[in-house]
């Protein structure tokens, strides 16, 4: 018998954004099993089932009222440009209060950009790591000072709290939630209906300085490219400087503005990716995935997976080949 799709409840505050109560839906609707059997069920409610106003001044029939909050497994706070009085550290305004306290104990909860000031309006936050958008950093930790806000990453889990900076790092949030709850090749799937990349770590800096390069400007997404191809290959700076036709320093800095990290922080990146999805979706031994991906030696790789992920590759391949 089919486990009963994961319920997500998405609370939608006068000021959302229009991208951002929509996203959820777009994503964790395109997550299925093996029979084509929905994973998630996602549902919008309002704090007091009456219309919500759009950040576009457009006024939304939401479906379901506060009560939707009961039944949540996961509860997603999407941003609003309404925050009224949170973002000076003030009270949740009553209805805002009530509609949270109907919430289980045990739900998850995640909010994207803004919808981190419900958060720490709430207290969920107090001494732990969070992020907002990072244009929010500084109001955002005089208000709440008792949260450990870390405005350069994209999303922070904390296992039951999860936050996300602005948009586009929403996106990557609720994927990362796909891929925790079901591992990479559903994920990747999902990413592949969505026509988005599948995976940007949640470490990865939100703000770049030159995200875009002038037209005239050479990239190094050729030779990311043909990195991604040779993950089992020791390549030297030197060596990925010259593919790019660059000097190394030029490539280096190159590379940190189109990507917001250097050459092998990203590399590491994308030769842990790779072991993951070897270690869900293939039967290989621990020491054949560490070579596959670059890794060199199992040693090396327990050491990689222990420091980013905090756990090792059997304990990963157990848990992920369980969510499977």
């Amino acid at each position: 018998m089919a486990a009963r799709p994961h319920r997500i409840v998405v609370l939608a505050l006068d000021g959302v954004p229009l991208f951002e109560l929509g996203m959820p839906s777009r994503v964790f609707g395109q997550a299925f099993d093996a029979e084509g059997a929905p994973l998630y069920r996602v549902t919008l409610c309002s704090v007091d089932g009456a219309p919500v106003r759009s950040d576009e001044s457009l006024t939304l029939a939401i479906e379901h009222g506060p009560e939707a909050l009961e039944t949540a497994d996961t509860v997603l706070i999407p941003p609003t440009c309404d925050l009224g009085d949170l973002h000076l550290g003030g009270r949740l305004p009553p209805r805002l209060a009530a509609a949270l306290a109907r919430i289980r104990p045990g739900a998850r909860l995640v909010s994207i950009c803004t919808g981190s000031y419900v958060l720490a309006a709430a207290g969920v936050l107090d001494g732990r790591p969070a992020t907002t958008h990072w244009m929010r950093s500084e109001e955002f930790r005089r208000a709440y000072p008792l949260v450990r806000l870390d405005e350069d990453v994209l999303f922070v889990d904390n296992g039951d709290v999860l936050t996300s900076a602005g948009t586009a790092a929403g996106v990557d949030l609720c994927l990362y939630l796909v891929r925790r709850d079901h591992g990479t090749a559903i994920a990747n799937q999902v990413a592949r209906r969505c026509v988005v990349p599948p995976w940007r770590d949640g470490g990865q800096a939100q703000f770049i300085e030159r995200p875009v390069p002038e037209p005239t400007t050479a990239s190094t997404a050729a030779t990311r490219a043909w990195l991604l191809d040779r993950l089992a290959v020791q390549v030297s700076l030197e060596e990925m400087a010259a593919h790019a036709r660059m000097s190394v320093r030029t490539f280096t800095r190159r590379f940190r503005d189109e990507v917001g990290s250097t050459p092998g922080r990203w590399l590491i990146a994308q030769r842990l990716e790779r072991a993951r999805d070897l270690l869900e979706n293939s039967d290989l031994g621990i020491d054949l995935v560490a070579h596959r991906a670059g890794f060199g030696t199992a040693n090396s790789l327990r050491q990689h997976m222990r420091s980013v992920l905090g756990t090792s590759p059997n304990a990963y391949r157990r848990t992920f080949r369980g969510a499977a």
